[in-house]
């Protein structure tokens, strides 16, 4: 009987062990250094593109989390200096969605995510001058007959959230019809059944593109735009939807995909199956992986016993390593589309949308600590 008692006493200091999450305090502590960091280092005053906006997307969550108004009012400028805009121009007949930086290029998902903010701050504040530009672009685009418009991984992260945040917003039914009908060609082109993740786009699907050890290459950022983009349109998407249960089943299976390949170090490198085809640490494809499983265990999607253990090494890893004393995170590939051999990623290696995917995990840390 005795022996009994302390099995099952280790038993259960062993589980205890296993479910040991941060102090809350401490990880609002390292949320407020980071973002005060960035924004004391980098004027709001800039474009909509996707890197800044990848960032707002974080510090949204952030303002969600704390209720700070200082870091609202940053994100408020950034939506002000910008009309609510994206790609401005008004001649639809030029209107594109390939890759672009010029102001016809208005159906390219990547002047589109500026949207979700935009949708965050009317819900916040309604009034329509903040929604009326996304509107009358993702209106047009349903309109047209087109269903090729994500056609890169990342747009999976830009635009997804966006057709959710306006169904919520508008009522119609059209934004969810399209999500699926857009996602659906994304998928044609991209999704590899037989591992559960996505090449980054056409380009890179296996055996046409390999990696240096002759597999498939999945890139970490990539794959992190899309688990994350998973995440946030199953918060916002309604529970009869008829394509949530799918929406979910891909989302489990790609959460089981990325949890098998993190490295011991607690991080994913840019190739996530071939470590050593650029190898070393990497820290905006490891953030957006940590925020996606955190939000899954949250939700009741993930199981906490089998995933906890993924999400505490890549905590330890993007609080150890990539986060340096002054809030600056460190380790996040520059602006690309692919794992490159011998580029050099390093502490000095930052990036507004490596923030804001730090800034999604950690406020899913503090959620996961205030629910267990």
């Amino acid at each position: 009987m005795k022996k009994t008692f302390i099995l099952l006493a280790s038993l259960l200091s062993l589980q205890g062990c296993m479910y040991t999450a941060p102090d809350k305090e401490e990880v609002l502590g390292i949320i407020d250094r980071v973002n005060t960091y960035w924004q004391e280092n980098n004027s709001p005053e800039v474009r909509p593109f996707w890197d800044n906006a990848a960032y707002h997307t974080g510090n949204m969550e952030v303002y969600f989390l704390t209720g700070n108004e200082n870091q609202l009012a940053y994100t408020k400028r950034w939506a002000e200096h910008n009309n609510y805009c994206g790609a401005t121009s008004n001649n639809k007949e030029e209107w594109v969605y390939s890759y672009g930086e010029r102001p016809e290029y208005v159906l390219f998902g990547d002047w589109q995510i500026c949207f979700q903010t935009y949708a965050d701050l009317y819900n916040l504040e309604p009034d329509t001058v903040k929604v009326a530009r996304a509107r009358e672009v993702m209106e047009y685009q349903m309109s047209t007959p087109n269903n090729d418009y994500w056609w890169w991984a990342d747009g999976l992260y830009m635009v997804m959230p966006v057709m959710t945040k306006l169904y919520n917003i508008t009522g119609n039914p059209l934004y969810l019809d399209k999500l699926y009908e857009y996602f659906s060609y994304a998928r044609s082109i991209m999704y590899d059944e037989e591992t559960g993740l996505f090449f980054r786009d056409a380009k890179y699907v296996y055996p046409h593109h390999r990696s240096n050890n002759g597999g498939k290459d999945f890139w970490a950022r990539g794959d992190g735009w899309v688990l994350a983009g998973f995440a946030k349109v199953l918060k916002d998407l309604p529970e009869d939807d008829a394509h949530r249960g799918e929406y979910i089943e891909l989302y489990t299976k790609m959460a089981e995909a990325v949890k098998a390949c993190q490295q011991p170090e607690g991080y994913w490198t840019r190739s996530m199956l071939d470590k050593n085809h650029a190898p070393g640490p990497e820290t905006s494809g490891t953030a957006f992986f940590t925020y996606g499983i955190l939000w899954g265990i949250n939700n009741g999607l993930l199981d906490r016993r089998e995933y906890w253990p993924t999400v505490e090494r890549a905590w330890e890893y993007l609080t150890t390593v990539a986060l340096q004393p002054d809030g600056r995170v460190g380790y996040v590939q520059p602006i690309g589309e692919r794992a490159i051999p011998g580029q050099i990623v390093d502490v000095n290696s930052t990036a507004n949308f490596g923030v804001g995917a730090f800034l999604l995990a950690a406020c899913e840390m503090v959620r996961y600590i205030d629910a267990h």
